[in-house]
């Protein structure tokens, strides 16, 4: 199904390559913690990219369904209230999975930190590459007027002006 929003296709190819890029930074994360702290540094380098791109995720697929109501007379106001949503249950997540991880021993907090960053680096990257990749035009989503003369010549069905009819 084509999207009428030429953001769409860029958001969905975003989303795709985040998460094949995520699977391999979480392979390098998860190895690497491993090496520098054992067990609990793979989990903490795993867990670190996963949020991140769940994080990063969140705004991309929110504006994916937000894109779903375009041409609604109420477009932008639920274009807004859903990316609003998406930012307040990103929030509202972040809070809680700190708090609950702000206390397990099993965390390492240097490999969670640099494999949270990793993750927002690939994301950074995945967008850049994206977006330089994808033909979208400088002025989009609008109809222009037609550009016919003849569809906006007054006159009847056979192409004659009122200048050119008798007047009767």
């Amino acid at each position: 199904m084509n999207s009428p929003v030429s953001s769409t296709p860029i958001l969905r190819r975003t989303l795709t390559w985040s998460v094949a890029g995520a699977l391999v930074v979480g392979l390098v994360a998860g190895v690497v913690g491993y090496l520098v702290a054992g067990w609990d540094g793979m989990w903490s380098g795993l867990l670190g990219v996963l949020l991140a791109v769940v994080f990063l995720a969140i705004t991309g697929a929110s504006i994916l369904i937000a894109n779903r109501w375009y041409g609604d007379p109420l477009y932008v106001q639920l274009f807004f209230a859903i990316v609003l949503g998406g930012w307040l249950l990103k929030l509202g997540i972040f809070v809680v999975v700190m708090i609950v991880l702000s206390g397990q021993p099993w965390i390492q907090p240097m490999v969670f930190f640099l494999s949270i960053v990793a993750g927002v680096v690939l994301s950074l990257t995945v967008d850049v590459i994206v977006l330089m990749k994808m033909r979208l035009p400088n002025v989009s989503d609008i109809s222009l007027p037609t550009t016919n003369p003849e569809d906006d010549a007054p006159g009847d069905a056979e192409g004659t002006t009122p200048a050119a009819s008798d007047g009767n």
